[in-house]
């Protein structure tokens, strides 16, 4: 695991304890060079995993924003909160007419999915740049998720979701903010009104990608909605 205390670390920890008498602040300069040397490992993780993705014919998101999606996997699947090695990663920094969903298998590192996905009617046109966690916003929310169960809802086979982050997202179930597909989530439509169809503030996906994107995800995986106005900031908001 990635956040272990590697060899290099004890190292450290009995250079600088041979002068810990004669040097009233080396414990916490020695705690500021464990936790720098620890960043980085986890950072050179990260880009190996990314280096390693098998892309399965899809296109690859961008570096930062899987970084920030797998920073906050391996926090929740440390404690425990996720049980499933899938990450579902969502760009609203993209068009709306982009495919900016990823479902990403981290136990092979392949892409499984790439699609199209709503944001809220409120949340922007073909760009998204607003968004609630409040009931009746229309809003989509950022931030981390675990998936939850799969119910029949009016658009058919649906998948909960629980917000994980206070103040972000937490309100998700309350609100009925789920997965579902739409109609209005095509290439069709996106022809025919220039950009891609508007949720309630749930992440819709196309019909034909619905069954087995929730089939893939469902039951304690991690979904992350990503936009570059929040940085990131899981473990300060964390739901325990």
């Amino acid at each position: 695991m990635i956040y272990k205390i590697y060899p290099l670390f004890v190292f450290l920890l009995l250079s600088f304890g041979k002068d810990s008498k004669s040097t009233p602040n080396v414990k916490s300069e020695t705690t500021k060079t464990i936790a720098k040397v620890e960043k980085l490992t986890v950072e050179a993780k990260i880009e190996s995993v990314y280096s390693a993705l098998n892309p399965n014919n899809y296109q690859l998101p961008e570096l930062k924003t899987f970084s920030e999606a797998l920073k906050g996997f391996y926090i929740l699947k440390e404690k425990g909160i996720i049980h499933k090695d899938i990450l579902t990663l969502i760009d609203f920094s993209l068009s709306s007419n982009s495919k900016r969903l990823w479902v990403i298998d981290l136990a092979t590192n392949t892409i499984l999915f790439q699609s199209l996905v709503a944001h809220g009617r409120n949340t922007g046109e073909e760009f998204a740049s607003s968004f609630s966690n409040n009931n009746s916003s229309f809003k989509s929310s950022l931030g981390f998720y675990t998936t939850g169960e799969i119910y029949q809802g009016k658009h058919g086979p649906s998948l909960r979701l629980d917000g994980l982050e206070r103040g972000f997202n937490d309100n998700a179930r309350e609100r009925g903010v789920v997965m579902h597909a739409a109609d209005y989530v095509s290439e069709s439509f996106i022809r025919n009104n220039k950009r891609l169809g508007r949720s309630q503030g749930c992440p819709a996906i196309p019909f034909e990608l619905r069954d087995k994107i929730i089939e893939a995800i469902k039951g304690k995986s991690c979904l992350y909605i990503y936009h570059p106005s929040r940085d990131f900031a899981m473990e300060e908001k964390l739901i325990s």
